[in-house]
Formats: structure tokens, C-alpha cells, sequence
């Protein structure tokens, strides 16, 4: 017995001992290629298909400042804005696969490619994955004049007058528009969807009464909702806002398992190098360790966070394009 022992333990000394020499020879080859390449020898441009001052962009010149420091090269933020986003998508998409021109995005991305007749890229296809970089959960708000002080009264007066409940969104596929579609199907109603090119307009005009209900980010609309402009009926995560910890989750409103969260990620054009997407990778892994900077973005309600790994992230997109192609079949979404 003892023997077999022995046995086994040599035999997983040595399985361990493989697993790291292999883990330390692929290090040693991913620095050597770097090393060869020069990687990163010139300014690295990090585009953003939308506007300036929403979740992606501030996230975006977050990350590039961090990566300015880490990498020793000057890393810029453009913004490419257009209708979902497929400017600039379409601009990264075609770029030289080097490392130099990256791309922030969020949820859109998934859902633009279905319902968009010139979308012009491949979600799965035409982009190297990098890494998550947040998580941004969204409030289920009114206008202050909605007579519904929770999920179950809203969902009573769309049911009662199917089409009246009007829901403001940045566009067709936006990742508000499919929040309302995928929160309609559980509850069983119809909505209203009507289109902005921009949600900053979106939810000036929720705030007016020109239009009732809106999916937004926390980030964007909390201000509104803490000086009443807006009344938030729930958020979409599965734990309340730490900012506001009064308003309910969906699934205590009655929606067991329900969450919707938009995701900010990074990704480089198809065919980049492993070396440097695993750079990257790590890249935003280190600038994450950083106690302050989580808690700035804390206090934004937004949740930093990095996928395990590009691959991991790989399948994560996989998985997202998925639902929300079946968002859209099932709601009926067309592109414009």
C-alpha cells in the first residue's frame, strides 16, 4: 500500500512539475515575441463608436491612461459615434491586426449585427477578444407623472392598454431598447419603443413626459433619479445599487433570475497577435488590483471588472450573441 502511494504522489510531482515548466516556457515564449516585435514601439489608439461621456468612453480614457503608464506609449481615445455604433466598429473591424488600434465597446455590439441591415462586421468572427472591463446595471425608470410605483403597477397599466407605455431608448438594438424587449417578454407586455440617436436625448425627454418608461445606466441616470426628475422602479441586477439601496432588484419585483446588466469590453481586429491580446489581457488585470480606482467607479455604480481570460471572454460573446439574436426574433426586431 504504502508503495502505491509513493507512486502517486511521484507521479503527481511530476504532472506538476510538466504544468509549470510548460506555464513557465509559454511566458518565456510570449516575452521573447514581444520582445521581437517591439510591441507596443508606437501610439496605441483605443476607438469608441460612441459619444463621449457614457460608460464606454469614461471607461475607455480610464483604461488608456492606465495603459500609458504600464506599456511606456501613449495610448488615445477617438470617438467614432454613429447610429448603433457601427462606424467605428466597421473602422476597427478593417484595421491592421497589430495591436495598435483596439476597440470599446458595449452590449450593442452583440445585438447590432442581427437587427442592423449594414452592420458590416461579425461579432464572433471579425474580432480577436481581449477582456471585460465593467458591468453596468440599469434602473427601470419613469417619468415622475407614471401613476406606478413599482414593476407590478407599470406592468398593470401596460396590460391594461397594450402599446400606450412608451419606452425611450438611444436606438434600434441599443442595449437599452433590448433591456425593454427582453423585460416585456417576462412580463407579457408590449411596449412602445420609441428611437433617439443618442440616449442623452432619450432621457431628456423621459424627464420631460414626452416619453414614460426608459432602460438607462445607473451611472448616467442616478443623478436624475436622486433629485426626482426620475423615478426608478427597480434595477437590473441581481443585487441592489449600492448607491441606492432603496430601489429594488427585478427579482424582487417579482422576476426570479432576472438580470440585464450592459458589459463594457475591449477587443482587437480578428488575426492580432496571442502575445499581444494576452498582454493586453494582462495589462488590464494589473490596472484592476488598484483599490482606488475600483472605487471611484464603485461610487458610479459600475463594477470593474476582467474576464479570466481572452478566451473565456470568447465564449462569453458567444453566448451573449446567442440570447440576444433570440431577443430579437422573438420581439420581432428588424433592422431599419
Amino acid at each position: 500500500m504504502s508503495m502505491v502511494i509513493q507512486e502517486s504522489t511521484t507521479v503527481e510531482s511530476g504532472m506538476e512539475y510538466k504544468l509549470m515548466m510548460a506555464a513557465m516556457l509559454a511566458t518565456l515564449c510570449t516575452a521573447q515575441a514581444l520582445a521581437q516585435t517591439g510591441y507596443p514601439n508606437k501610439p496605441i489608439r483605443i476607438i469608441v463608436p460612441v459619444a463621449p461621456g457614457g460608460n464606454v468612453d469614461i471607461v475607455a480614457r480610464t483604461l488608456a491612461a492606465e495603459l500609458t503608464k504600464s506599456l511606456g506609449q501613449t495610448v488615445i481615445v477617438e470617438n467614432r459615434p454613429s447610429a448603433a455604433s457601427l462606424v467605428g466598429t466597421q473602422q476597427v473591424a478593417k484595421a491592421a491586426p497589430d495591436g495598435y488600434t483596439l476597440l470599446a465597446h458595449s452590449s450593442t455590439y452583440f445585438s447590432a449585427p442581427t437587427i442592423s441591415a449594414n452592420a458590416g462586421y461579425d461579432p464572433i468572427k471579425d474580432f480577436a477578444p481581449i477582456t471585460l472591463t465593467c458591468k453596468a446595471p440599469m434602473f427601470m425608470e419613469v417619468h415622475p407623472s407614471v401613476p406606478a410605483r413599482n414593476v407590478a403597477e407599470l406592468v398593470a397599466i401596460a396590460k391594461a392598454k397594450p402599446g400606450y407605455v412608451s419606452s425611450a431608448n438611444s436606438g434600434n438594438g441599443s442595449t437599452g431598447h433590448m433591456a425593454g424587449e427582453v423585460f416585456a417578454s417576462r412580463a407579457g407586455i408590449k411596449l412602445l419603443n420609441v428611437f433617439y440617436k443618442g440616449s442623452a436625448q432619450a432621457i431628456l425627454d423621459v424627464i420631460s413626459g414626452q416619453a414614460m418608461l426608459m432602460f438607462d445606466q445607473i451611472s448616467t441616470s442616478g443623478p436624475y433619479v436622486k433629485s426626482g426628475r426620475l423615478r426608478a422602479l427597480a434595477v437590473t441586477s441581481v443585487q441592489r445599487a449600492t448607491m441606492f439601496p432603496d430601489v429594488r432588484t427585478m427579482a424582487e419585483s417579482g422576476y426570479p433570475g432576472y438580470e440585464d446588466v450592459t458589459l463594457n469590453f475591449l477587443l482587437a481586429p480578428a488575426g492580432t497577435p496571442k502575445e499581444i491580446v494576452a498582454k493586453l489581457h494582462g495589462e488590464v488585470v494589473k490596472a484592476y488590483q488598484q483599490p482606488e480606482l475600483i472605487k471611484r467607479f464603485t461610487e458610479r455604480s459600475i463594477q470593474l471588472v476582467a474576464s479570466p481570460s481572452p478566451e473565456a471572454f470568447g465564449e462569453l460573446i458567444k453566448s451573449e450573441v446567442a440570447r440576444l439574436s433570440k431577443v430579437a426574433r422573438d420581439a420581432g426586431i428588424k433592422a431599419e
